[in-house]
């Protein structure tokens, strides 16, 4: 088992790279989630987005997350990415992938990860829309219950 990788950047994400961070041998299977920058969200159309995020406690809870999923779903190995900054429509802003030794696990540990990312990590997302207003996006509770 490796040990679990979360990271805030403000970087684009390789996904290429970070699929081939997971390859394993002993892995029978290989799950990942990308949540990519779409450009409509309740009915407005959205140019871009914003992400901010307190890194430090994102980071610690993140890889809480992962290390949660690790054990209660026997993966071999998790890792996830969250961007941070200016994000364009068809930017990836959020990616998790795992490698276990069956289907079934890979698919419920990657689905673990990204529900609980959601709900837990404190990260702000600001839509920016077609008609020049911009909004944060359930701040208020701080989960946005949508994928």
């Amino acid at each position: 088992m490796y040990k679990p990788i979360f990271k805030i950047t403000n970087k684009p994400l390789d996904i290429a790279v970070l699929n081939h961070m997971l390859r394993d041998d002993s892995a029978g299977a290989y799950a990942s989630f990308e949540g990519w920058v779409r450009n409509l969200n309740d009915g407005k159309g959205v140019t871009s987005l914003d992400y901010e995020s307190h890194a430090v406690v994102a980071a610690n809870e993140g890889e809480k997350i992962l290390a949660e999923a690790l054990d209660r779903f026997d993966l071999l190995a998790a890792r996830s990415f969250h961007r941070i900054g200016h994000l364009d429509i068809g930017d990836c802003a959020v990616w998790v992938g795992v490698s276990a030794p069956h289907r079934g696990p890979a698919f419920d540990g990657c689905r673990y990860i990204i529900d609980e990312l959601k709900q837990r990590l404190p990260i702000w997302k600001k839509e920016h829309y077609k008609d020049g207003r911009s909004d944060w996006i359930n701040c208020l509770t701080g989960k946005d219950g949508q994928a």
